[in-house]
């Protein structure tokens, strides 16, 4: 089966922007006698014809193969690029050189005390900095990752 989404320019989905963007609709699924080989121009065809002239269909790979992952709604199609980019996740988050999005700071490793794990490190967006909760400790924290000394501090 080949997948297809569906394409609109919108003002950026996330609101951390006022850029437009060619932004994910939803993806459908259609016969791959359709298409008669990956990121064949028929596809699209068949797509603008079933759903309507007016609307624009790029197709994405399932297993992320080209267009660099697989679409899903909210996601935006890089049309310079041909790739479809995830939703950026934090207004401070920057696209790397992966085209994936990063954080400020590196996320660090999940908070250890001793041989035990615990919180799995989330971003505070407030305060841009990570944080992980402690939900085993007597009074259940939160620690906040101090990338000066690489430790999580309670605060």
């Amino acid at each position: 089966m080949a997948h297809f989404a569906e394409i609109k320019q919108k003002t950026d989905p996330t609101g951390f922007t006022s850029d437009t963007h060619w932004v994910v609709e939803r993806v459908v699924v259609i016969q791959n006698a359709v298409v008669p080989s990956d990121m064949h121009v028929d596809g699209e065809t068949w797509c603008k014809n079933f759903f309507g002239q007016d609307t624009k269909w790029k197709q994405t790979s399932y297993n992320g193969n080209f267009r660099r992952r697989y679409a899903g709604p909210g996601y935006v199609y890089d049309e310079a690029r041909d790739i479809f980019i995830c939703p950026q996740p934090f207004a401070s988050h920057t696209l790397n050189a992966n085209i994936d999005w990063e954080a400020p700071t590196p996320m660090p490793s999940p908070m250890e005390i001793g041989e035990e794990t615990y919180g799995e490190p989330k971003w505070d967006e407030p305060n841009l900095r990570w944080a992980a909760y402690d939900h085993l400790a007597e009074n259940q924290a939160w620690y906040f990752w101090n990338p000066d000394t690489s430790t999580w501090t309670l605060e």
